[in-house]
């Protein structure tokens, strides 16, 4: 017995055929009809389907018997099993009788057997969350996006303490390990005698075994977690034992990387029944093939619109009002502090710029993790990987050559809120990157690399801003996305704050028309630290009167004007959904860089502490004090601040803290992460 796509019935004796239970097989009725008949009748036992194309019947026999149908050779009859055989026997049986003309007795009769079995791959394909079996075979092997899309989806393996090794061929998961794979099913079922002389493969491609493993559980179902390697780097194929009897067994699988530019995220599974040759000369005989695929769930970065669950705080840094600060903020918005250990060289700089909080979601699981881009060779260097909370994930995404610039930092990366740009909908908002707009030979640009990785998870489409004009080339130093509870028609639940010299040039023109020109700036910091930072206690009158300063800040104000449109096009924001914020810059060379790297031209610094660097706590907004001019005993840039955000129902506190946002630690953001709710959108039910 073989398998057969297209069946040629015999007048002799009965024809024996093995057929999967599902696949529908063609039957050949014309060639072994005797000579003169027109017409046949068919008949099945329950457990087989029989469907007819072209139907034309010539007669109609007595009540409850099969019609007679015109026998033809442009007719497809379709036969399929419903279940497995459980033996080799002749329950399950097709009878084809031929008529002549004018005839009510059949003057021969063709009889098929059929021996079903069931050869299936299953996983999650309809995102329940379990393994069901597919009741679309097609299903199986096409993934598709949408609302009622399907296919089974793969999680990465975050595990800080490294993936396992490609040589290793068992695994150990802890408990909480276990429910981040996914499982994929595996059964045959069918007469044992028959199975005994066929043999299973699981395979995938040399390619796609890089990229995720397959893993096989215990056999003695002891309580043990001791995984062994099935599929995965340099084991594309694993041949099973000679099959003794029905095999119904779970395998899980985990991803090793996310989607980038040189993988979709597809990953397809295939088993093979393969019937063994009796002699050397014949070769094996694939019997069925059956394939899943899976998507690797792609890295979703948060908005600083989402709620806090979580902030990572250097405390070790010289920055006490900023720590405690931050820390009272975190208790007002009913979210955890965790403490992060800093390596003293480093300052904490590394903590917002090289790293942001994302998560990665399957429909049985949703897990945080750390995306990181490294800037040291030696990754065990970072702190942060140990001071993570149980559960959370850590990624790193390295450069080839292990060059990292400015504008590879993640403090380069910020997400929009979801938004809708006339008939496209963003739910999981859109990734917002820096970057040079033309070439140059001081041009910066973020790396190759990391710009296709963000673009290959496709599911927060990429929009590239104007940011080689800033000294450090990062969007976080002239914008920032705040939530709103406004209630009305139109509102997007969010305001995008940009960086305004024009507006902090109106306010001071404002205070001086109101006899205010002789209050200074920096009046509350010491004079060491200004001089540390190239500034000084300067009037409202004496930056009203530097003419460079003002070309500096026009030409500041062109940048953010760019990009304004570019955000307002690509975000389908209005004005009325933009807040301009008062905030000063300054021209300057780069620094910390080798001097053969040095250029002419100069990059914008925050002239005072910059505004826009807050901390989203929610309602709860940390606001580097901007040390500006007092009139009454308030300062004029705090008080417009709160003017423009309060009646929004933001509550505004101001660090005062000047040596952590302006001095060689950084900008204060730098020393502050914070892990935020995920998304309640699934990701894959959006049309990238």
């Amino acid at each position: 017995m073989a398998y057969q796509s297209l069946i040629h019935l015999s007048l002799d004796e009965p024809t024996h055929v093995v057929c999967v239970v599902g696949m529908e097989m063609c039957l050949e009725l014309s060639g072994c009809a005797p000579h003169n008949c027109t017409s046949f009748t068919i008949s099945s036992s329950p457990r087989v389907l029989v469907n007819i194309s072209s139907l034309v019947p010539v007669a109609t026999n007595k009540e409850g018997a099969s019609p007679q149908l015109l026998l033809c050779d442009s007719m497809d009859v379709l036969v399929m099993v419903k279940s497995p055989s459980s033996d080799i026997s002749k329950e399950d049986k097709v009878s084809v009788s031929y008529y002549q003309p004018d005839r009510k007795v059949p003057v021969a009769t063709a009889e098929l057997f059929l021996t079903g079995i069931g050869v299936s791959l299953d996983a999650d394909i309809y995102r329940r969350g379990q393994v069901e079996l597919a009741s679309d075979k097609w299903a199986k092997k096409n993934w598709a996006w949408g609302p009622n899309g399907w296919g089974a989806i793969l999680l990465v393996n975050c595990n800080r303490d490294g993936k396992a090794q490609d040589v290793d061929k068992t695994k150990v998961f802890l408990s909480e390990e276990i429910n981040n794979l996914s499982p994929m099913m595996l059964s045959v079922q069918g007469p044992s005698c028959f199975l005994k002389t066929y043999r299973l493969v699981l395979y995938t491609s040399k390619e796609e075994a890089k990229k995720a493993r397959v893993y096989r559980p215990p056999a003695d179902n002891s309580d043990t977690f001791t995984f062994d390697l099935v599929l995965g780097p340099g084991c594309h194929t694993y041949t099973f034992p000679p099959l003794e009897s029905s095999l119904k067994e779970t395998f899980y699988v985990e991803a090793t990387e996310f989607p980038s530019a040189n993988f979709s995220g597809l990953i397809s599974y295939s088993v093979a029944l393969v019937e063994e040759s009796e002699n050397t000369f014949t070769p094996e005989t694939l019997v069925h093939k059956d394939m899943v695929v899976f998507r690797v769930a792609p890295c979703i970065f948060t908005p600083s619109t989402q709620m806090p669950l979580e902030i990572y705080l250097c405390r070790e840094l010289q920055v006490h009002g900023f720590v405690k600060t931050v820390a009272e903020l975190s208790e007002k918005s009913n979210s955890q502090v965790a403490s992060v250990y800093e390596d003293p060289n480093r300052l904490g700089r590394w903590l917002q710029d090289e790293m942001a909080f994302c998560y990665t979601q399957a429909p049985y699981k949703t897990l945080s993790l750390v995306f990181d881009t490294p800037r040291v060779s030696n990754l065990e260097d970072f702190p942060m990987k140990y001071s993570l909370s149980p559960g959370i994930g850590y990624v790193t995404r390295p450069t080839e050559d292990g060059k990292v610039i400015t504008l590879d930092s993640i403090g380069n990366l910020m997400v929009s809120p979801p938004v809708r740009v006339k008939e496209k909908e963003y739910p999981l908002g859109r990734i917002l990157i820096g970057g040079r707009f033309y070439p140059s030979k001081e041009a910066r640009d973020m790396r190759k690399d990391l710009r296709d990785f963000l673009y290959a998870q496709q599911v927060q489409a990429p929009v590239e801003l104007y940011a080689d004009w800033l000294l450090t080339g990062h969007v976080d130093q002239f914008m920032c996305f705040v939530p709103t509870q406004v209630k009305g028609e139109g509102d997007k639940g969010f305001r995008l704050l940009l960086a305004s010299p024009r507006s902090c040039y109106q306010l001071f023109q404002e205070k001086q028309e109101e006899g205010y020109g002789d209050m200074a700036l920096f009046e509350e910091v010491r004079e060491d630290q200004l001089l540390s930072n190239g500034r000084e206690a300067t009037t409202i009158n004496q930056l009203l009167d530097d003419d460079d300063m003002r070309k500096q800040n026009d030409y500041v104000e062109k940048c953010i004007h760019l990009n304004r449109d570019i955000l307002k096009r690509e975000l389908g924001l209005l004005e009325r959904d933009i807040i301009h914020i008062p905030q000063l810059f300054c021209l300057e060379q780069l620094s910390n860089v080798p001097s053969a790297e040095q250029t002419e031209k100069l990059y914008a610094r925050p002239y005072f502490p910059n505004l826009l660097q807050m901390i989203v706590m929610g309602k709860h907004l940390g606001i580097p004090k901007p040390f500006g001019p007092q009139i009454k005993g308030t300062c004029c840039l705090e008080k417009r601040v709160c003017q423009l955000l309060e009646p929004l129902g933001f509550k505004c506190t101001f660090i005062n803290d000047f040596d952590c946002y302006m001095t060689e630690i950084g900008d204060f953001c730098a020393c502050v992460n914070v892990r935020r709710v995920p998304f309640a959108y699934k990701w894959w039910k959006m049309m990238p």
